[in-house]
């Protein structure tokens, strides 16, 4: 016999859930150990409607749920967290990138259901998903489709969760853990096509397309408008027709800046070689770039300076001692590598802040955080110069703190400043790479005290075990340095919901409700971390299978 769940009935906390309205059936399976539920729900077949009953002896807040078909057994854990702490750091969960399809509806809609209602019975406070342009500006110039992600979100609010949305600029597609392909919008890549220019290139003159080049930001050659007037058309279209829910469902934006949604340029791309931990290349080689490249150093006197980048700055997988110019006594420390470095990474900051003030003009009436991605590039930290940094666009060198000017630039605006590789120690890292995730993310830390910004965090990569979750933990303590007001975990997926991965997140967000102080579940709690969520097969023929996200 299968079993069916009606979206009417849900496993959580009736008091802290708001419901709009009933949503489409779903079909699913949520398994969890036995235990003396003190709530009920019953029913005798699929054909009819389970009932709730109450366990008169329970003398807690906490709420258990129990569906009963013949010999299956469902049961709904819940994790109690003290809201009114002010410690607590509230715990977010990323969707998978192709939550929405290409054809533009909702991937799977009865699958996330489940998952939503499984991550809500974790006390996660909300989950974040790429609002695509490639998906929702496919159409043509100004013709936006939201009707995937208005499903979404009024599911997110069905469940009592919050959602994070990132306004995805960029490709996805020829980057670490990109595991679908979503372009740039056709008749962006017909302008490309015709200009490619408009993408960042390396000094072989390799195109990359996952983001339009910084260098004509203010030049209309999007159907003649600028890549600036895109983006805020944009976001304007995404406040218009989500007005009412931002700041309740809504409650932030992150604004995507560059490749991977982050605020730098993509000095590391898979799809043209490189490979960790190589060095990466400096991407100022299009038309518009080099063009202001020669203006900066005309205007002190240095023409030569502005013929390109460094000549000896190597290839993407090199190391910084293979280079005359990011060798420990090479040309990054002299006047023209300070002359270049500031030029380069000054065009990615002002980038950033003509978007954000954009942002902020549209948003400032929501009620929402806006936030900026910045990455948490840790390979050769160790090296003076700092090399990988560098070629992305962060001047952090022994002698030079890169994340200051970006910590002050976001403090400005109100932005939040999201940080990646929380979860990451030291020790974890091959040798050869001179890796320090540990002394990067403390070097921020106090980068974003100093500039008073708030700070939230991601994991880099997609971890499971207890180790990584510690590191989290540790780091989101304000008795560290600057403690995280929220930390979005990477990412939702088959695996987060077998027995031990989703044991440790229960209790890593149970944790981080008390202010990143590590608790364990104990025995009589323990239900609330052996979630399993499978797939079962629909009672009717054309019903296919369901399974979680």
């Amino acid at each position: 016999m299968s079993l069916t769940l009606r979206s009417s009935i849900s496993f959580i906390n009736q008091n802290q859930t708001k419901v709009l309205k009933p949503s489409d059936d779903f079909l699913s399976k949520v398994t969890f150990p036995k235990m003396n539920p003190s709530w009920c729900l019953r029913a005798k077949s699929s054909m009819q409607e389970p009932h709730v009953t109450r366990d008169n002896n329970n003398n807690n807040n906490n709420f258990n749920s129990e569906v009963k078909w013949e010999n299956e057994k469902v049961h709904a854990p819940s994790i109690a967290n003290n809201h009114g702490d002010s410690m607590r750091v509230p715990v977010f969960v990323m969707l998978p990138l192709d939550t929405v399809t290409m054809g533009g509806s909702l991937n799977r809609p009865r699958a996330m259901n489940a998952s939503l209602m499984a991550l809500k019975s974790a006390g996660v406070e909300g989950v974040m998903v790429d609002a695509w342009w490639g998906l929702v500006e496919k159409d043509g110039p100004l013709k936006y489709n939201w009707e995937a992600y208005a499903e979404l979100v009024q599911m997110v609010q069905k469940h009592g969760l919050k959602l994070q949305v990132v306004m995805s600029f960029h490709q996805c597609g020829g980057n670490v853990g990109d595991s679908c392909s979503i372009p740039l919008p056709p008749w962006v890549v017909e302008e490309i096509n015709k200009n490619p220019d408009l993408v960042y290139t390396d000094r072989s003159g390799k195109r990359n397309p996952e983001y339009i080049s910084l260098g004509c930001d203010s030049v209309p050659v999007l159907s003649g408008r600028t890549p600036l007037q895109v983006y805020s058309d944009y976001m304007r279209s995404f406040h218009d027709r989500f007005r009412d829910y931002l700041g309740n469902v809504i409650t932030e934006i992150q604004v995507g800046l560059g490749p991977c949604g982050e605020l730098r340029y993509p000095s590391y791309p898979e799809s043209n070689g490189w490979r960790f931990p190589g060095i990466g290349e400096f991407q100022c080689y299009d038309k518009y770039m080099r063009a202001s490249l020669e203006a900066s150093a005309e205007a002190i006197g240095k023409k030569e300076w502005g013929r390109g980048g460094p000549h000896d700055s190597g290839e993407y997988n090199q190391f910084p001692e293979d280079t005359g110019f990011f060798k420990r006594e090479g040309t990054w420390n002299t006047e023209y590598g300070h002359f270049f470095l500031n030029w380069y990474s000054s065009k990615l900051v002002e980038h950033g802040e003509r978007i954000l003030i954009s942002a902020k003009t549209i948003f400032q009436t929501s009620r929402v955080k806006l936030s900026a991605k910045i990455a948490g590039i840790h390979w050769h930290y160790k090296a003076r110069s700092h090399a990988t940094e560098l070629t992305a666009g962060y001047y952090n060198t022994r002698f030079h703190d890169g994340y200051q000017p970006i910590a002050q630039m976001l403090a400005k605006h109100g932005v939040v400043f999201n940080f990646t590789c929380m979860e990451m120690k030291d020790k974890e890292q091959p040798g050869h790479a001179n890796c320090s995730p540990e002394g990067l993310v403390q070097q921020v830390k106090m980068a974003t005290k100093k500039a008073g910004v708030e700070l939230a965090g991601e994991n880099a990569l997609e971890r499971y075990d207890e180790s990584a979750y510690a590191q989290v933990l540790s780091t989101s303590r304000c008795d560290s340095g600057h403690g995280l007001s929220a930390f979005t975990y990477l990412r939702m997926n088959k695996r987060l919901f077998e027995g031990e991965n989703w044991r440790h997140l229960v209790e890593f967000v149970k944790s981080m409700s008390e202010g990143g102080r590590r608790q364990r579940l104990s025995d009589s709690d323990s239900c609330g971390t052996d979630l399993y969520v499978g797939h079962i097969k629909g009672t009717k023929k054309q019903d296919q299978e369901v399974t979680l996200v």
